[in-house]
């Protein structure tokens, strides 16, 4: 059961630090910036993203 948690928390997490940096993408394009991240910059800035989120969970 604790490892259907993790997997369960684990995809959540990948979930919504995928929707907060378009989120932020989005909202810096309204503001008039024009953002263009390489694949290894989205990777890292995605795992960073999901970190960040999997520890507010655990609080």
């Amino acid at each position: 059961m604790k490892y259907i948690n993790g997997l369960i928390n684990l995809l959540v997490s990948l979930v919504a630090s995928t929707v907060i940096i378009y989120a932020i993408n989005i909202v810096a394009g309204f503001a008039g910036a024009d953002y263009s991240f390489t694949n290894g910059e989205v990777f890292v800035i995605w795992i960073l993203m999901a970190i960040l989120v999997n520890n507010c969970f655990k609080r």
